[in-house]
């Protein structure tokens, strides 16, 4: 039989309507988020015993004094085993979700009822909605209204409306129909039939109704958890996937205790709205005799005042628990933290949470499965997630919305997949070993999460690849699940094999032996990457800035991992504070606070003289220490020089220091003149080369003797830089004549102009030929050809020294030791003198600070203080 393509069809419905109606689902995002937050903030502004109170009130005037009792101890024990925000945030989405049920369902009902037209068309309608698995409601959900509690709104009014229409139809059709003839018969409206008569007559049913519309309510609220809908489905979720049975239990407790309450009280309700149950109430309590002040209930206007007096309590005790507001640069901005439940995305992303907030943002983790946590990013529902294994493990959802995010780069390199086992399974060390012992593992191979990007790669590529595809089952679970079974088999002494990863802690808990894979079909390895909506960067430079500079190592993350699982599920960043204080300082290099205070040097308040020449590295530097010094207390001052100048100055002392010595070669000349004036604190940067520089789209122009049959192309020039320069000076002395160039012209201007030049001749396509030096930003940024020196007329190489006054390490002793140990990579370098050179003349503090920012922790280390 020829296949129908149900599925693509709806598919097709799914993508037309997301498509085509996206601003009626973003109204109905904006007005179910309004609802939810509008309830939520009236439930969670008490205190929890203050809310509890008013619910027990509530139960008296419904139940009586019992179930008041009852009622504030259940809510207690809820608060007792902190799951009271999780049970707020459930109860709000209850309300909300059942408001709107109910002001559709009861006039649908009322409809059906009076229409048997209606009725049969709705009556198939509401089978389907009532029979489809609700889990599938949430598939919609999310690429409609995206992750959080919209869809698990939507998807619960869906599931749970069918009752309140049916029992809303049955009670207006049990209505004795003498009843509604008597009725008619005095000449009574239709309408006013309906709400005198029939109305009143089916309330009972009608509340019956909305009792089980209630009840499905809850149950699919716990679902919704699974989609960020968070809430008491959120702890059932993550108690579920990491097999914690204490989590488990104090949910499912929060579960069945707000459930008895509704269920109790929406039953009682109907005694205070019915004019049948008002007068079946009294004949029950007049039967009770002398326990009859247990049952004894206020009336509405008692009970409302005790409600009103609570919650005039309760609001002015949070009047003034406001006193006071975060500190921080995040200004108390919200951001969305998303991780599938693997131990490393759990770890950094609370590590995360507890960094943000402690800048002053609002951080909101949510626990997620693979497939919705980059849906959810791609509709940007989730602001950031710290765990995607790219290119290989999650390379499916990647490509599917590497349009939609953006890649903050990797802070843990390198990982593995594998399939392990425990070492006392003899002979099975590579993945062909698995071959013909499928017996001995019971044909199984204990997977993880569904949607994992592990669990498609072993399926689709390592076990066709190694002939396991027919001997092998993978059983899918989750990670908690995996390493439950790992545990009991290895307690057992029985064979297990099972997907794990690299790093991951179960390797020191436990001896196990990673299978190799001489195919390499679980490819070559994944580096772990910040994935942020499309966007992000933008809206929140100061964090995107953070986490692409973020890194942990193998030591840190796993040391994270176990104090997180040693604080147990619901103390996450309890854990992480206690790994915090054992990393002091990591706070502060992972995310550079732009208020942060800096601790003074021993010599604050020493004023500095620091003279440098108009060189970039000259320049970059002597910014970065005058800001450094200015952090520590100091008072430094900058001065411009040419390079006579600048050494004349220093042997006299009216510069103190300066951090561009080129020697032994560059500027030997100087060195030799003033050395018994200068003392030398070191070498910074090695190693640098002097050199002569075309563009690359010359060609035949490779060293320096080409120079000499090309002298017309180049008009017989070189551009140079400033006078007074060793390399000038040696460029003229030694390195022209030495290859037969002395008739070539050497322009003499400054490096700017020199830069200029190379500039305007580079977009022209012209041949030019300059004086360069590495490191240089010039290499960077065009394609240039360092003309080779075969003669070695350049000499050595140079060290960049920073060179001082003879009495400056006694006038500056603090100043003169962080030099002494001061160094700089070339990444370090060239990415300063990008940043000063982006920021624009007369701006390089600003460039200098951008740096800084970009590099945590380089204060402490380049000026460090106790």
């Amino acid at each position: 039989m020829p296949r129908i393509q149900i599925g693509s069809w709806a598919n097709d419905a799914v993508n037309w309507l997301r498509d085509n109606l996206d601003w009626l689902f973003h109204l109905v995002t904006t007005v179910l988020n309004g609802l939810y937050n509008a309830i939520h903030t009236v439930l969670a502004a008490p205190e929890p015993l203050l809310l509890a109170g008013i619910l027990a009130v509530l139960a008296w005037w419904l139940r009586g004094l019992p179930a008041a009792v009852l009622t504030f101890l259940g809510f207690a024990l809820i608060d007792s085993v902190q799951q009271w925000s999780p049970t707020i945030e459930s109860l709000s989405l209850v309300l909300v979700a059942c408001l709107i049920t109910v002001v559709v369902a009861v006039p649908l009902g009322i409809w059906a009822a009076r229409s048997r037209i209606v009725g049969g068309i709705l009556r198939p309608v509401l089978d389907l909605m009532q029979t489809m698995p609700a889990m599938v409601y949430l598939i919609p959900g999310i690429l409609f209204f995206g992750l959080g509690v919209v869809p698990g709104i939507v998807a619960t009014i869906v599931f749970s409306m069918p009752p309140a229409v049916r029992m809303t139809e049955l009670g207006i059709r049990q209505v004795d129909e003498e009843l509604v003839e008597a009725a008619e018969a005095f000449g009574t409206h239709p309408r006013r039939t309906l709400l005198r008569v029939q109305l009143p007559l089916a309330l009972p049913t009608i509340m019956a109704g909305v009792n089980q519309v209630i009840m499905l309510a809850l149950s699919m609220v716990v679902i919704a958890g699974m989609v960020g809908g968070g809430g008491l489905g959120a702890s059932v979720y993550n108690a579920i996937s990491s097999v914690n049975v204490a989590l488990g239990a104090e949910a499912g407790l929060a579960v069945v205790i707000l459930a008895m309450y509704l269920d109790r009280m929406t039953g009682a309700l109907n005694q205070r709205v019915s004019p049948l149950g008002r007068r079946a109430l009294a004949k029950a309590q007049a039967a009770l005799g002398r326990w009859k002040f247990l049952h004894w209930r206020p009336a509405t206007s008692v009970a409302m005042v005790g409600v009103v007096v609570l919650a005039l309590l309760a609001g002015g005790m949070r009047f003034l628990d406001n006193g006071g507001s975060g500190a921080g640069g995040g200004n108390g901005k919200p951001i969305t933290l998303g991780y599938v439940n693997w131990d490393e995305g759990k770890a950094t992303t609370y590590l995360w949470k507890e960094i943000l907030e402690e800048r002053g943002y609002k951080p909101k983790v949510q626990a997620l499965e693979a497939g919705p946590l980059f849906a959810g990013q791609a509709r940007g529902d989730i602001d950031v997630q710290t765990n995607a294994w790219l290119p290989v493990t999650h390379a499916e959802y990647w490509q599917k919305y590497k349009d939609q995010l953006e890649d903050l780069g990797t802070w843990y390199d390198k990982t593995s997949l594998e399939i392990a086992v425990p070492s006392y399974v003899k002979d099975v060390h590579t993945l062909d070993d698995l071959k013909g012992k499928s017996a001995e593992f019971g044909g199984r191979i204990t997977g993880i999460e569904p949607g994992a990007g592990e669990m498609k790669i072993l399926k689709d590529k390592v076990l066709p690849e190694y002939g396991l595809t027919g001997d092998y089952q993978v059983q899918e679970s989750s990670t908690a699940s995996m390493l439950s079974e790992l545990d009991r088999a290895i307690h057992q002494k029985k064979p297990i094999a099972v997907t794990l990863w690299s790093p991951h802690w179960a390797y020191d808990k436990y001896r196990l032996t990673k299978l190799k894979d001489p195919k390499g079909a679980f490819g070559s390895g994944d580096g772990l990457h910040m994935l942020g909506r499309k966007g992000f960067s933008k809206d929140m430079p100061e964090v995107a800035r953070w986490m692409k500079n973020f890194h942990l190592d193998e030591k840190q993350l796993t040391s994270l991992e176990n104090a997180i699982k040693s604080a147990g599920e619901g103390h996450e960043q309890d854990g992480v504070r206690s790994w915090l204080k054992k990393n002091p300082g990591l706070v502060e290099k992972a995310a550079p606070s732009a208020h942060a205070t800096y601790a003074k040097g021993a010599d604050a308040g020493k004023a500095p003289n620091i003279g440098y020449p108009a060189w970039d590295e000259g320049i970059a530097t002597a910014y970065l220490w005058k800001n450094v010094l200015e952090k520590r207390g100091y008072h430094p001052s900058l001065r411009n020089l040419d390079i006579g100048p600048m050494w004349t100055g220093l042997s006299t002392g009216q510069i103190d220091v300066e951090t561009d010595g080129w020697l032994p070669v560059a500027q030997k000349q100087y060195w030799d003149q003033y050395r018994n004036d200068l003392v030398d604190v070191g070498a910074w940067y090695d190693r640098t080369s002097l050199e002569i520089a075309v563009p690359s789209y010359v060609k035949d122009v490779r060293s320096m003797d080409d120079l000499r049959a090309h002298k017309d192309e180049f008009k017989g020039r070189i551009v140079g830089i400033e006078p007074g320069t060793g390399e000038m000076q040696r460029l003229k002395s030694t390195v022209l004549p030495a290859y037969g160039l002395t008739d070539f012209q050497v322009t003499s201007a400054g490096t700017s102009a020199m830069l200029a030049e190379l500039d305007r001749a580079y977009h022209k396509r012209e041949p030019i030929a300059v004086v360069l030096w590495s490191p240089h930003w010039a290499y960077s940024k065009y394609q240039l050809t360092k003309l080779a020196d075969p003669k070695g007329t350049w000499g050595a190489n140079n060290q960049i020294k920073t060179l001082g006054n003879k009495s400056f390490p006694e006038k500056f002793p603090e100043f003169h030791g962080w030099l002494k140990n001061w160094k700089m990579s070339p990444d370090e370098l060239g990415s300063l003198e990008k940043d000063i050179q982006d920021a624009g003349k007369g701006n390089e503090d600003k460039g200098v600070e951008k740096w800084i920012g970009d590099h945590p922790g380089i204060v402490d280390k380049m000026a460090p203080v106790k």
